[in-house]
């Protein structure tokens, strides 16, 4: 009989977050845990969520691509998509990283400011062709009339470019650099009584915090 996906429970066991992660820096703890998720699907998947201009949030996946020497997170998108002209007016986000395997995840509360083009640059020249072409062929968030026009139009793109070794940057397509306020850790723990650790930044640096579950 299959299980009630609705009545699954699982008790959490297989790590806990000390005292001590109060005295860590918060950059620090995120590489450690990223490093620790390395062998998970999609390690580096984060979830964004931003505020429109009309105050409706909006959630969706993507892949962190960055970490600069300050702790800011980078990630990058089509910038005309939907979380892209959310950010244009309210450049407030939250990051959810949801490592459900390691029963962790992290959430950071920031705000995003658009990278340089020489980053946009350099980060969509490592991109395999294929994800450079798609860059060009999906006006994101826009209506399609079937997948058989999607697929049209990214014909149309690879025949455009076909006898460029190199496909440029398309110009609305780019980073966003999210410097964070606050990280909270939150550890799974046994009777759900879970371990949340949270730094919040003030003039002097970072000041750790436990929280109640």
């Amino acid at each position: 009989m299959t299980e009630n996906p609705l009545a699954h429970r699982l008790d959490y066991t297989l790590a806990e977050l000390d005292d001590d992660a109060l005295s860590a820096s918060p950059f620090e703890l995120l590489q450690q845990w990223l490093t620790d998720a390395a062998d998970q699907p999609e390690p580096n998947a984060m979830v964004v969520s931003t505020v429109d201009a009309e105050g409706r949030p909006t959630s969706r996946t993507v892949l962190l691509r960055g970490i600069d020497d300050d702790g800011a997170l980078w990630f990058f998108t089509n910038r005309q998509s939907r979380k892209g002209r959310a950010l244009a007016g309210n450049p407030a986000v939250s990051i959810l990283f949801p490592w459900y395997a390691l029963q962790r995840q992290v959430i950071v509360l920031g705000a995003a400011t658009p990278l340089p083009p020489e980053r946009d640059d350099a980060y969509f020249a490592s991109r395999p062709r294929g994800s450079q072409l798609s860059a060009w062929a999906s006006r994101q968030s826009e209506p399609v009339a079937s997948r058989a026009a999607l697929e049209e139009q990214m014909a149309e793109v690879t025949a455009r470019f076909a006898d460029d070794e190199v496909v440029p940057r398309p110009p609305h397509w780019g980073g966003y650099r999210v410097e964070p306020r606050e990280i909270e850790f939150w550890q799974g723990r046994r009777s759900r009584l879970h371990d949340r650790v949270v730094f919040t930044r003030d003039d002097d640096g970072w000041v750790g915090q436990r929280r109640q579950p």
